[in-house]
């Protein structure tokens, strides 16, 4: 990506690889979520948005079925769970240097954490805030960006190298068979040049017939449907809107949303169940969002994070917030 969105790097800064390690027990699975009508009928009493703790910049978010959402700080890759209903959270974990980004919940209560330019993968316990391992995935320049869960495991990106990580998210995290395995991108995949400089693969979700991964390419400002057997790479034809500034995506239903960062806006589609094609719906505005990341649903409404990229996170004092919106 070139020009200003090449500020991005820069602030989301430099984080200290802290090597590969992993320690940690079964999970019981979670219990039963709370379904989405029982979600929607306490929605509207909740507040309008959700402050982050100073000197705490976020990025990414994961909601349970009871409302708690998660989101990771670029800082120092401290987790953040807050309310939804009333707002108040605290720190669950404080962080030692890596950056979390994008983070997603797991079927046993885990957050499986981007780790950025740390090259890592992180599993935390979504209740006590427990590191329960930590996976080299890549090293040299990478930026391990964004995470969904599905298709066999947790499938990560990787925006300065032409992979994704595939990470198998069973009850075990320990031994061989718990490290992450690379995946090349091919088929119509546009390639990202080597140094950094450029974005490719950023937000990542499944198609709605979970059969495959759908990734934004920064870049080149398309979305791609990935064969999650053989990283074949196919463009995702749209029916007008726009994925440029493309960052994170939301998969709900034959529903898609697309957080588009420097556009300050979240563009809308209908998907067709296999993700190959994408009719635009509307855009979602707010003056409210300030270069905002991702999003995710709870209820009947759109949680979109915002990241600040233009703020001054010199400044101890600096916030954001998690902003809520109609769907």
């Amino acid at each position: 990506m070139t020009g200003r969105p090449l500020g991005r790097r820069r602030f989301i800064g430099a984080a200290a690889a802290l090597g590969s390690a992993a320690l940690a027990g079964p999970l019981a699975p979670l219990a039963q979520a709370r379904t989405t009508a029982d979600a929607t009928s306490t929605t509207a009493s909740r507040p309008d948005a959700v402050a982050t703790p100073a000197g705490f910049q976020p990025e990414g978010i994961a909601v349970s079925g009871r409302g708690a959402a998660y989101t990771g700080s670029l800082i120092d890759g401290s987790i953040y769970r807050a309310d939804l209903a009333t707002g108040t959270g605290r720190i669950i974990t404080r962080g030692q240097g890596p950056m979390s980004v994008g983070l997603k919940l797991d079927a046993y209560g885990r957050l499986l954490v981007a780790g950025g330019d740390s090259g890592q993968i992180r599993v935390i316990h979504s209740g006590d805030g427990r590191v329960l391992a930590t996976h080299q995935a890549a090293t040299g320049t990478a930026f391990i960006n964004d995470v969904v869960v599905g298709c066999g495991g947790a499938w990560f990106t990787d925006s300065f190298a032409d992979v994704v990580y595939f990470l198998p998210a069973g009850r075990s995290l320990t031994g061989a068979d718990a490290a992450p395995r690379a995946l090349r991108l091919g088929g119509e995949w546009v390639p990202v040049p080597p140094g950094g400089q450029y974005w490719g693969a950023n937000g990542i979700e499944r198609t709605p017939d979970g059969q495959a991964l759908l990734l934004v390419h920064d870049t080149a400002e398309a979305l791609f449907r990935v064969d999650p057997r053989t990283g074949t790479a196919t463009r995702t034809v749209l029916d007008g809107g726009s994925v440029g500034n493309g960052d994170g995506l939301v998969v709900h239903g034959r529903t898609l949303y697309v957080v588009r960062n420097w556009a300050y806006a979240v563009d809308v589609f209908t998907l067709s169940g296999d993700g190959r094609r994408a009719r635009f719906v509307k855009r979602i505005t707010d003056p409210r969002f300030d270069e905002p990341t991702t999003a995710a649903v709870y209820g009947d409404r759109l949680y979109v994070v915002n990241a600040r990229f233009d703020a001054d996170w010199a400044d101890p004092a600096t916030a954001s917030t998690i902003v809520s919106c109609p769907l």
